[in-house]
Parts: structure tokens; sequence; C-alpha cells
């Protein structure tokens, strides 16, 4: 009996081949030109400043249940503008149970921008939105609720940075967590 392999015929070989080749230099173009796009984080919150939030909370332990916070919180009055901090495109809005009600963009750099604890979301799952766009509202929900009003914003690569690792709590992370704090003030 003959395996799959054997029952193609050498055209039929010789295509899945070509097709392969096509689909693998698409994905490589793709992830090139996404580390090509600029990309100019700006503040999340509208009218927020350096001092709304404390720059030594990344990576801040112990933390709640997640051990370890990996992002800041931005602090405003509840209903402020939460608006994207880059050009991206919308991959998740909805209810998680820490985060309440958050919102996702995939930006430049294959960098996840999370936005938690909205009070409101104003824009749709795999839309395209523009840096300083409005996404929602700053608000108190998940496991924020009865605290002051604020934004948890983490940025998640991807791709691993390998030399991030350390041996704080859950160093292996740090490949995939940037401090949000630096990439905000060296834009």
């Amino acid at each position: 009996m003959k395996t799959p392999l054997e029952r193609l015929d050498e055209p039929t070989i010789k295509a899945k081949r070509s097709l392969l080749k096509r689909i693998s230099v698409i994905i490589l173009i793709l992830l090139i030109v996404g580390f090509l796009i600029p990309e100019r984080p700006q503040i999340p919150v509208a009218g927020a400043t350096t001092s709304d939030w404390n720059h030594r909370s990344f990576w801040y332990e112990p933390w709640g249940a997640s051990g370890v916070h990996k992002g800041i919180d931005i602090f405003a009055k509840k209903h402020t503008s939460l608006l994207s901090s880059t050009k991206g495109i919308v991959l998740f809005t909805g209810d998680v149970k820490l985060g309440g009600k958050v919102v996702v963009v995939l930006g430049p750099k294959w960098r996840l921008h999370y936005y938690a604890h909205l009070e409101s979301i104003s824009s749709d799952s795999f839309s395209l939105v523009s840096a300083g766009e409005q996404i929602g509202t700053v608000g108190d929900s998940g496991n924020a609720a009865g605290k002051q009003p604020h934004v948890h914003y983490s940025i998640v690569s991807l791709l691993p940075y390998l030399w991030r690792v350390d041996l704080d709590a859950q160093g292996w992370k740090k490949m995939f967590y940037l401090n949000p704090h630096r990439q905000l003030i060296e834009r």
C-alpha cells in the first residue's frame, strides 16, 4: 500500500512545493514590513502626563493574582478618553476576568498593546486604528472594581527578546513584556 506522499505525482509535488515557497516568502515579507513600520507610542490617556503613573510599577512584585505587575497603571478620571498609543489592528475587544473590559491592538514591530479596566469600549475587533484614536474610556472594571479609575497598559512583543530574561520573579516573561514607561518616554 502506498503512503499519501507516494500517491502524489511529480507535478503535484512540485506545485505544492512552489506554493509553500510562496507562502514562506509572504510570511517573511510580512515579518520584515512589521519591523520597518515606525513605532512612536504616545500616552494612551487623553491629557495624561508621565506624572499620572508610577514609573517603578513595571515588574513590581508582589502584585495580586498575577504575582508581578507587567505594565503600568495610568490614573485618570472615569470616562476620560482612552486613545490607541499606536497605529494598528484591533485584535480583541471584550471582557476578561481580571482585566475587565479590555482592548488589544497589534501595532508595529509585532507588539501587542493591551489596555485593561476600561469603562467602555468604542472600537471593534479587526478594525484599523490610528495613534491617538479613541478606543474606549478609563474605568475600574475587572479586579480594579471599587479602586481609583485607571488603565492598565502593557506592551507585549510577539517575538521574544531572549537577552532580557533575568532571575527576577517570572523573569523569563521579560523576553515578551516591554516596559511601557520606557517606551513612552523614549518616543
